[in-house]
């Protein structure tokens, strides 16, 4: 093997290698490109979820101020029977 050999080996090498280098820098930008969008979907996701959490948290408590009153509504009516009935009973 002479120089000329050598020398034609060697920038053989040089421009496989700077293939190679610009395969890896090309992957390594989709891989920091993919990163970013996963990064933004997360982002929306979780706060997705927040704005479900919040509205169901808003939904049971309506619910629950509903039952309350509801039961205090039914309670009265309850209550009003009842001394209706002993006003009646005791003739007053």
């Amino acid at each position: 093997m002479d120089a000329k050999d050598s020398a034609l080996l060697t920038e053989q090498f040089r421009h496989a290698n700077a293939l190679l280098q610009a395969r890896v820098n090309a992957l390594e930008a989709r891989l920091a490109h993919q990163q970013a969008l996963n990064n933004q979907r997360l982002a929306a996701l979780e706060e997705e979820s927040r704005d479900h959490e919040t509205r169901i948290r808003a939904a049971t408590e309506g619910v629950t101020q509903f039952k309350l009153v509801s039961a205090l509504s039914s309670g009265g009516s309850g209550l009003m029977s009842l001394v209706a009935i002993l006003r009646a009973f005791l003739g007053g």
